[in-house]
């Protein structure tokens, strides 16, 4: 996939990598754990006066969280990336994640991005950066790995880091062959761990480029952290049964096809931040059902069979509340923006003109309007989505001037096309990926023809999709698929290698010199987070400028939620693991509750 791996991680080490952070929150050493039943028991609220969360439900302890899973469990070892869309993210932990006491009306974690200030420490109690190339991590104490064979309650300790990183990259510790990560993200290769003591991890690079440590190591695929002791007497992690992590969750039961179920952790160390009395996880147990047919789906959650789902349509999104009023929704969008890719390399579209000319023929507002029913925001996106706020450039920053190249002005557009040589337009194609919307490729062709550009669509499934276009670039005019280049709620750093001529599975062929200096210069940052903001708003001026990919717009997804769960209010992919979408469910589920009084009054 392009975009490599995209991790939580990547958005925290925008500075991580230059400054020196501490995470404040105090250690909490595994406690006795609160007692595992289906009756009801409210759980502490007393909080210092003024929290945000004063007004909300006190938390319950208790009841089963029923999820759905639109795929089978892909694997149970991350390391082969067999695993990358399962459940492992709620029985093993990360290093750094999100941070649960931030109010989500001032960050809604709706995006992958997670600015550092609404970040904090899971595993890891604080990290620094005491040069270019040496990143530190100081772990919590008191955290034990689950009462499972082999590893049997011990210590979690810093040389179980050491030997997950090293199995990672097949570098060091007797591992010569890395994960399919180090393939995707080469960085990883470039670092060495140790650990100095039992709380201290060491990570040195030999390339000093903050940012290329921040992407090899704070990432999910690097700080999940699997059990040593599975690994040494297994061989991998691939069979459930002795599935063992650090997290809230432990796997009971895992019947392929239908279900996983997993129980509460009872010698879980964490503590709820809004609560810190409160020991987790709150609900006794998950439950999840693999329902690959979204109507079935659809049909559970009206039932109340399914407390949550998410990655839903508009359609969805209208169909429940005709039905299920009592449903709440939330919108969140896309980790990447919708728009058609050029190569810029190749004529005509090495041309200027013609890019600005395609981008003129489409109507926008139109679009927002009619197809979307007024659901997105009508404006173009460049690289950065404007639900990044304060990153970017945001379509309300651009002078008239820029705003005009990007308004719908056929006979404009027309004018470009015969300055370029093009008076009479001209034939082309568009290689589209079978899972993209190619309705609205349809609207976008017709579009073209009004200025006589005409748009022939081929289509491909995603592997020869990928292989044609993205890895051997073979397409020779246009290409589409379900996300695009643009619009990226994703990490800074990761954004900026969509156009960079340096990234060889970069496949929108831009080789702009001044492009690559922007990328270099924000690579090379060592003193604060406004060199990366300054680097990120350049290269979205000259994107939208150069016109780089034609914008579409920013299409949202839905999530639905049944009223007697607590907590959650559209975080991004809490559900499951996924490990290229920024998920944190062992965060996340471990601090939802189920009101059950409200259930059991609702008839479920």
């Amino acid at each position: 996939m392009k975009h490599k791996f995209i991790w939580v991680g990547l958005s925290i080490l925008i500075v991580a990598a230059m400054l020196l952070v501490s995470c404040t929150k105090a250690t909490t050493s595994t406690a006795t754990s609160t007692t595992t039943t289906t009756a009801i028991i409210t759980a502490t609220s007393t909080t210092a006066a003024g929290n945000w969360w004063d007004s909300l439900a006190t938390p319950q302890y208790g009841g089963t969280m029923n999820l759905r899973l639109a795929s089978d469990i892909g694997g149970w070892d991350w390391w082969s990336l067999g695993g990358a869309t399962s459940v492992i993210g709620t029985y093993q932990e990360w290093l750094w994640n999100v941070d649960w006491a931030t109010n989500p009306a001032v960050f809604p974690f709706k995006t992958i991005f997670t600015p550092p200030e609404y970040s904090e420490g899971q595993l890891a109690q604080s990290y620094e950066m005491t040069d270019p190339s040496t990143f530190i991590f100081h772990l919590r104490h008191g955290i034990h790995w689950q009462d499972i064979p082999p590893a049997n309650g011990r210590e979690f300790v810093a040389s179980d880091v050491v030997f997950h990183f090293n199995r990672t990259t097949g570098n060091a510790g007797g591992f010569t062959k890395p994960s399919g990560a180090v393939g995707a993200f080469p960085l990883l290769s470039d670092l060495s761990v140790s650990a100095p003591d039992d709380y201290t991890v060491v990570f040195k690079a030999t390339n000093s480029s903050p940012e290329s440590i921040s992407e090899g190591l704070l990432g999910q695929v690097i700080t999940l952290i699997e059990s040593p002791d599975e690994v040494k007497q297994y061989g991998d992690t691939s069979d459930w049964h002795h599935a063992i992590g650090t997290g809230p969750f432990m796997v009971s039961d895992y019947q392929g096809g239908t279900s996983v179920t997993l129980v509460k952790n009872p010698n879980y160390w964490g503590y709820d931040e809004r609560y810190p009395q409160n020991k987790l996880p709150y609900v006794d147990s998950l439950q999840y059902f693999i329902i690959p047919d979204s109507s079935t789906a659809l049909g559970a959650m009206r039932t109340g069979k399914l407390d949550l789902m998410d990655g839903q349509s508009l359609q969805n999104s209208k169909d429940i509340k005709n039905t299920n009023s009592e449903i709440l929704q939330t919108t969140y969008p896309p980790f990447l923006g919708l728009s058609v890719e050029i190569r810029n390399d190749m004529k005509p579209f090495s041309d200027l003109k013609v890019r600005q000319a395609l981008q003129m023929s489409i109507n926008l507002p139109e679009i927002a309007a009619t197809y979307y029913g007024g659901t997105v925001d009508p404006t173009p996106e460049t690289l950065t989505s404007s639900f990044v706020t304060g990153w970017g450039y945001p379509y309300s920053q651009w002078p008239q001037s820029l705003k005009d190249e990007y308004a719908f002005n056929v006979p404009q557009a027309k004018t470009l096309l015969t300055a370029a040589g093009y008076a009479n337009g001209f034939n082309t194609d568009v290689v589209a990926m079978t899972t993209a919307d190619l309705n609205l490729l349809q609207i976008i062709k017709g579009y073209f023809a009004a200025i006589n550009v005409n748009m022939d669509i081929q289509t491909m499934d995603q592997a020869q999709w990928t292989n044609y276009v993205q890895t051997n670039k073979k397409y020779d005019a246009l290409a589409f698929r379900d996300t695009g280049e643009l619009g990226g709620t994703i990490a800074p750093i990761d954004q900026l290698q969509n156009y960079y001529s340096k990234d060889n599975i970069s496949w929108a062929v831009v080789n702009d010199p001044a492009y690559d200096a922007i990328v270099d210069k924000a690579m090379a940052a060592t003193s604060t987070t406004a060199d990366v903001k300054q680097a990120l708003l350049d290269a979205n001026k000259l994107i939208a400028e150069q016109h780089y990919s034609i914008s579409l717009l920013q299409p949202l997804d839905y999530a639905f939620w049944q009223p007697w769960l607590n907590g959650y209010s559209g975080q991004l992919n809490s559900i499951s693991g996924n490990l290229g979408s920024g998920a944190s469910p062992s965060i996340y589920l471990a601090r939802f509750w189920i009101d059950t009084n409200l259930k059991k009054s609702m008839g479920h």
